[in-house]
């Protein structure tokens, strides 16, 4: 597959991005296009591509021409932009994001692929970070960016012929493409679908793994562990490496793991029990990999954290901590407070969800989760529904899913994002954490930063 020409339709997707820049990494030549660029957004993602000498289009159809090889289209790219109907004219090869990475995983020395419906862009930048600080050349292909290593997901390009680590993500129905060497299932819950429609992915998945780890702690993932003897891992007393835990916060987290008649102690710069579940998941592949468990222990000591999973944007001079968090679904949401809760006497959450088609998913299951998930003190809002356009039915808003909460909750709406500041500034007190959640809208680290400046 060296020296062929490829198009990247929807370049600035978080995972489109590193997939071009491996392909050229490779020798391949590369040219894409995004309407964020044709929009004047995204420009430092546009400039790092034009550094790297991707070539860089308008998304109008003019840039797909015979020369290309394959089309790579993002699933955020509609069936009948011009680009896909002019590569569909040309008879190009056409190919999902998807289908591209699981080829990247599929071919390498070992491909590992990372699945589960919580948990895996920490697990990839974790095992990026093992590698790429324990001197592993590996390739890396995550979604997430590290902490203060600006934009362009955890990203390494490595050698063809070298291990390869990726996301592989169920959202889209591309599980099944995988054919890993070592598979992990983290967890699987009801997460972009229900539950009966994710579990035959999964199945897919576990069957195509050489080696497959399991999280003994999800009941989805234990079971699937069971039926394709996987080796598992977590707090559960039967689990193959299980992890005791010692700590889960305020500021880090702190356990044991025990492997192969070892312990290994995990002491992690990020808070809650979740974080020390996924650490515990890319020590176990890291080792697989090759990488000394001394060198694991100390480089997860330092490992600096993937941007917006529970990242701590700044304390004020109130003590005032303020986060910023990816969560949007109910797993994701409830780890994301109740971190937030082991170490603060009082949460101010902020919550938006990420279209309307998710909040209607969810409307049921944050109608139940939230009186019992929230206490007394802490106070919660619903940001109103983020719209990144196109036609959709917009008939659910923030403000139903908030009259959804019983009265006592005193659950908060906010309109637009000055109206969610508004509502952070007077509800906070010295001593409180306040938690910014919700995907795919990238202005939401941008309202937790004006939330921290205004405190």
């Amino acid at each position: 597959m060296t020296g062929r020409r490829f198009h990247f339709s929807g370049i600035a997707g978080a995972g489109m991005g590193p997939l071009a820049c491996l392909m050229k990494a490779r020798g391949h030549a590369v040219q894409g296009s995004d309407r964020a660029f044709d929009q004047g957004k995204k420009q430092e993602i546009a400039a790092e591509l034009s550094r790297l000498g991707i070539e860089l289009a308008p998304q109008d159809g003019r840039a797909v021409t015979a020369a290309i090889d394959r089309f790579v289209y993002s699933a955020a790219v509609e069936a009948d932009t011009p680009e896909l109907r002019a590569a569909r004219a040309l008879g190009l090869e056409c190919l999902p994001r998807p289908q591209l990475l699981a080829e990247v995983v599929n071919t390498a020395n070992p491909g590992v692929a990372i699945s589960g419906t919580s948990g895996k862009s920490t697990i990839v930048g974790m095992l990026g970070w093992l590698l790429r600080e324990g001197g592993i050349k590996a390739t890396v292909l995550g979604g997430a960016d590290f902490v203060a290593e600006g934009s362009g997901g955890c990203f390494v390009a490595g050698p063809a012929e070298g291990p390869a680590v990726a996301e592989a993500c169920e959202s889209d129905g591309t599980l099944v493409g995988y054919r890993p060497t070592i598979g992990l299932i983290h967890n699987v819950s009801r997460d972009h679908d229900e539950l009966s429609a994710l579990r035959p992915q999964f199945t897919a998945f576990a069957r195509n793994c050489s080696k497959l780890l399991v999280g003994a702690d999800c009941p989805e993932a234990a079971a699937l562990g069971q039926r394709f003897k996987a080796a598992t891992y977590g707090v559960s007393q039967d689990a193959d490496a299980r992890l005791r835990v010692t700590s889960v916060g305020p500021r880090r987290a702190r356990g044991v793991l025990r492997h192969a008649g070892r312990d290994l102690t995990l002491d992690i710069p990020q808070p809650g029990l979740h974080n020390l579940e996924n650490a515990t998941a890319a020590a176990l592949v890291a080792l697989e990999i090759g990488l000394d468990g001394d060198a694991v222990v100390a480089l997860l000591a330092r490992f600096p954290g993937v941007a917006r999973r529970f990242e701590l944007v700044g304390t004020t001079a109130r003590d005032i901590h303020v986060v910023d968090d990816y969560a949007h679904n109910a797993e994701k949401l409830r780890a994301a407070i109740t971190t937030a809760q082991a170490g603060s006497a009082r949460v101010v959450a902020v919550f938006q969800p990420h279209g309307f088609g998710p909040a209607r998913f969810l409307r049921g299951e944050l109608r139940e989760m939230m009186p019992t998930l929230l206490r007394p003190q802490d106070r919660f809002c619903y940001a109103e529904i983020f719209y990144a356009g196109g036609t959709v039915a917009k008939d659910i808003s923030s403000r139903i899913l908030a009259d959804d909460l019983p009265a006592a909750l005193n659950c908060g709406y906010a309109r637009d994002h000055e109206a969610a500041r508004q509502w952070v500034v007077s509800e906070a007190r010295p001593g409180d954490t306040v938690l910014i959640m919700g995907a795919r809208d990238p202005d939401l680290p941008r309202l937790a930063r004006a939330v921290l400046s205004s405190l």
